[in-house]
């Protein structure tokens, strides 16, 4: 017995099975350990940054395992006229009261800047939630089923917007706010990415599976929310802001006694003589490049939902060049998140540099594709909007990101992304009721995708380039 024990008092068949243990281990340990050195690299492990981009890839896994299940059952479970008919109802039951709930999700978690790792935990939680009760009514399609679905999507929302408000808390030295979105963003892609195919075959098992598997990814992101640093949670100095300023002299008070006069939003910090407390600044107080920004970015929101939408119910109907329903939606679907990710990675490149000549061009370039689908209507120009428009989308919004960064205090900079995330939300709807309601004609929709962007190039193009040729009046690059 003695002699066919080694040393340590492991036997051959013990040792045998810890290799074979470390051996199925070994690419699972791998992987997590490449993931992390990638998201903690470049000091965003000391700083938490690296725990966020993981709480979002967690947030962007989840939210695709929902979407693989209410699309499976409102959309190709059904022939294509009674699968408008509900798309449409999902629309009246979860993207119109979000249209009205949206305006109140930011003044409401600008009142918890104390518990944002609380609030981001509470909107995966009630996910959580919410995915098991609809796993028994996700195989009906039942009425039941939506307001569920109105659940998670506002849950969503509130946590896209806390985590908007704590990225600047979050950014390593010398890290500038459009990267750390880039990095951010992108983690959430590649998220999306992986688990859209595992909720595609947890889907082929049985239609509850999809929700069950967001149930358990959220309950981690759960955890993983409280694992944040505590600067997270911190409000020192912070002011709320509001989309439309209260009369045309918008003051903002002193954040106390002894404080100094400084630049703000409008160039200038103009104290109450009175010594009542002021309102605070407005977005359209901040100056034309971050309020053009902001309308250039809504135009590409509303172009993404029409999109949707739009192209779901028209390569469904009509594929393209004669391909099957699922190959013309896999085609648009791949191009358009290839254009996303690649987005994404030249934002992360450019380092804000020039954010409204950015914002400027990529709105122009989006708008001449349109035109040219709208022209000449074909498979390849189709698949080419998708993916300029998801390359333009994410382009525009990390340069937003660049000039809230710069033209914003920090004092009131968390307030100003909840409030610029809300804005894009809700053109976004917009963008999909016009989808949902056009008539199944290809060249006909192009136009309108065209026509939403011109609207925007006509309200922000020349003010943006106005702005990039005065430069910023103070500029604040963290």
């Amino acid at each position: 017995m003695a002699a066919a024990r080694s040393s340590d008092g492991s036997g051959p068949l013990r040792r045998a099975g810890r290799t074979v243990g470390r051996a199925l281990r070994a690419p699972f340990t791998g992987t997590a350990k490449g993931i992390r050195k990638a998201t903690h690299a470049h000091g965003a492990g000391e700083s938490g940054l690296g725990k966020l981009i993981e709480l979002h890839a967690v947030n962007g896994a989840g939210d695709v395992m929902i979407t693989v299940a209410l699309a499976s059952t409102v959309f190709f479970s059904v022939p294509t006229d009674e699968a408008r008919g509900r798309v449409a109802l999902y629309l009246a039951v979860t993207m119109a009261p979000f249209t009205l709930l949206a305006p109140v999700i930011g003044p409401l978690l600008d009142r918890l800047p104390h518990g944002r790792r609380a609030a981001m935990a509470g909107a995966m939680l009630a996910r959580a939630v919410l995915a098991l009760a609809m796993s028994g009514a996700v195989a009906t399609g039942g009425l039941e089923l939506y307001p569920a679905a109105l659940g998670v999507l506002v849950c969503s929302k509130a946590y896209g917007v806390v985590r908007s408000a704590v990225v600047p808390r979050l950014l390593p030295p010398r890290f500038s706010l459009v990267k750390a979105n880039s990095r951010v963003t992108l983690a959430g892609l590649l998220a999306t990415g992986v688990a859209a195919p595992i909720g595609a075959g947890l889907q082929a098992v049985g239609s509850p599976w999809p929700l069950y598997g967001a149930c358990v990814i959220f309950i981690g992101g759960t955890v993983l929310a409280f694992t944040l640093p505590r600067t997270v949670d911190s409000a020192k100095g912070e002011h709320r802001a509001r989309l439309v300023p209260r009369g045309d002299d918008v003051r903002l008070s002193s954040p106390g006694p002894g404080s100094t006069r400084s630049d703000l939003w409008s160039g200038r910090w103009r104290g109450r003589r009175d010594g009542t407390r002021g309102k605070p600044p407005g977005l359209r107080s901040v100056g034309p490049s971050v309020l053009h920004g902001l309308q250039a970015n809504a135009a590409h929101r509303a172009l993404s939902g029409f999109l949707i939408f739009f192209l779901a119910f028209l390569l469904r109907e009509h594929p393209l060049g004669g391909q099957s329903a699922a190959v013309s939606l896999g085609i648009v679907g791949v191009a358009a998140g290839a254009g996303n990710a690649i987005g994404t990675a030249v934002g992360s490149w450019l380092r804000a540099r020039g954010p409204e000549a950015i914002v400027a061009a990529v709105l122009g370039l989006a708008l001449g594709v349109a035109v040219l689908a709208a022209v000449f209507f074909s498979t390849v120009l189709v698949a080419a909007l998708a993916a300029v428009a998801g390359f333009t989308q994410a382009l525009s919004k990390l340069s937003l990101d660049a000039m809230i960064q710069r033209d914003v205090p920090e004092e009131v900079r968390t307030s100003a992304f909840a409030r610029s995330e809300t804005l894009l939300q809700m053109s976004w709807v917009f963008g999909g009721a016009i989808g949902i309601a056009l008539p199944l004609n290809g060249v006909l929709g192009m136009s309108v995708a065209a026509g939403i962007l011109a609207l925007g190039a006509t309200a922000s193009v020349r003010g943006l380039l106005g702005a990039a040729r005065r430069g910023s009046p103070h500029p604040r690059v963290a």
